[in-house]
Order: C-alpha cells, then sequence, then structure tokens
C-alpha cells in the first residue's frame, strides 16, 4: 500500500517513504529522511533528514526527530553525517525531541520503547530496546541506555554516563553517576536503594537469582564492608550476580560508580 499523506503536510523530495506510512496534518519530513513501513506521523511532526525511522513506529504531534545537536560547536563532518536512527515499534508522544548527533555517527534508538511527552533525548544517546521513558525525563549527551530500562517523570541523566539494563529511574532522580543494572535509584543525587525486583520478575528471572541479587546489593551499597572488599565477595555462580559484578568492575565505570546512601545520625 502507498503512503497517504495529508494535503497539508509537507513532504520534501528525496525522502523516502514505505509501505503504508501515515503522514498527517500539518506535519514536515525533510529531504533525506527515511520512514519504514507502517510508520505514522500522526500530525504537526517534524522529521529532519538526517532521520531514519524503521517500521510501525508511531509519533504523536510536536515531537521533533533529528534536530541539530545542542551544542555551541559541531565537528568538521558534513551535517548529513550527523544522524539519528529509530528501531521499530517505538511510540514518540507529544512534544519529544531527539537530537542527530554532534559528530559523524548518529544518535541511535532501539524498538519497542516508548517515550512519553516532554522527554529530551540529546546527541549522540543510545537507547536500547523495551525501555520506558516517563514525561519531561532529560537524557544529556552521549548517554547510553542498557534494554529494559524505566524512568519515572522528571529525571535526569548526566552527559557521558551509562545506565545498566534492566534500571528502574526513580521520578525525580538526578543521575550524575552511572547507574547499575538491575537496581532501583532514587534522589539528588541518584543513590541505589534496591534491586528492581518488579522489573526482574517481569523478565522472568528465576527468584533464587533474585534473592541473589538482593543479597548483592545490600552488600555493595547498604552494608560496611569496603567495595573491593564487597565486589570480590560476591557469589558469581549465579548469572544475574555475575552479570552484575562484570559490569561494575569495568576499570573505566570505578570514578562514576554510584555513592552509598547517606545514613541518618538518628
Amino acid at each position: 500500500m502507498t503512503a497517504r499523506i495529508h494535503p497539508t503536510a509537507i513532504v520534501d523530495r528525496g525522502v523516502e517513504l514505505g509501505a503504508d506510512v501515515t503522514v498527517g496534518p500539518l506535519c514536515h519530513v525533510h529531504a533525506g529522511a527515511r520512514i519504514g513501513a507502517g510508520t505514522e506521523l500522526r500530525s504537526h511532526v517534524v522529521v529532519y533528514g538526517t532521520c531514519t525511522l524503521g517500521a510501525a513506529n508511531v509519533v504523536h504531534p510536536f515531537a521533533v526527530l533529528g534536530g541539530e545537536a545542542q551544542v555551541r560547536k559541531h565537528g568538521d563532518d558534513a551535517p548529513a553525517a550527523r544522524g539519528l536512527i529509530v528501531g521499530d515499534r517505538n511510540v514518540i508522544r507529544e512534544g519529544v525531541t531527539i537530537n542527530a548527533a554532534s559528530g559523524a555517527g548518529a544518535t541511535q534508538i532501539g524498538s519497542d520503547n516508548l517515550f512519553m511527552a516532554g522527554c529530551h533525548v540529546a546527541h549522540d544517546v543510545v537507547v536500547g530496546s523495551h525501555c520506558v521513558i516517563a514525561n519531561a525525563v532529560q537524557l544529556a549527551g552521549h548517554v547510553v541506555i542498557g534494554d529494559g530500562v524505566t524512568f519515572g517523570g522528571l529525571a535526569g541523566v548526566a552527559q557521558h554516563l551509562r545506565v545498566g539494563e534492566g534500571a528502574f529511574v526513580a521520578a525525580g532522580a538526578m543521575c550524575e553517576r552511572d547507574v547499575p543494572p538491575f537496581v532501583i535509584v532514587q534522589g539528588d543525587r541518584a543513590r541505589v536503594r534496591a534491586p528492581n525486583v518488579v522489573g526482574l520478575e517481569r523478565r522472568g528471572v528465576p527468584a533464587a537469582s533474585i534473592a541473589r541479587l538482593r543479597r548483592a546489593v545490600s552488600t555493595l551499597w547498604m552494608g560496611d564492608v569496603p567495595w573491593h572488599v564487597a565486589l570480590a565477595a560476591l557469589d558469581r555462580s549465579d548469572p544475574w550476580v555475575s552479570a552484575l559484578a562484570t559490569w561494575l568492575e569495568d576499570p573505566a565505570r570505578e570514578r562514576r560508580l554510584p555513592r552509598r546512601p547517606v545514613r541518618s545520625s538518628g
């Protein structure tokens, strides 16, 4: 089936539209953009020529995809090299902004994600698949988000940080350090509070592994044992605990690991 383009939409020459694409009222799709089969731009959506959208995405009004990076200085590469690549079956709600890369390469979005109204994904960010990015979340440049991460509303992640798979970033959390996989972080500045038990259960992680992750998180972030001693003592026979330990042991990450929660003197 051919694309359906509303009479008030502007689709520049040089746009590639897949089968059964819908371009709604007052959308503007710039030259160079590529939109995969079955994707729907509902209305008032702007897609710049740096953007490649996969199949069956739904983009709601006033979203802007592939706009220039919000930086003072660009690289020497041609603007066309600064891309945005979006996978399949993403839902991008009202007023979402996802910027293209600041230099050669692309901002990258996986598949089956939900971006709620008003959130911002900055230049050179990588978002995995099956993530939920709630209202007004702010992801700064060069952030890397693993698969299956959930953000509460108004959370923020500083530039160049990583959020591990299956993490839950609570509403309003301000992340100035990396967020480990499988945990809940909360607060300003964000601290590890507990394992993300609900998320783990939804993924079908065995109860025994969840129990071991509880002990690991307690040892690492709630105890008084020095960090490296606690890390060495983890039960790595469990694949989920082993995955957490391997992620934490990346030498580049040591200075960015979250601090332990501040204990009340009372």
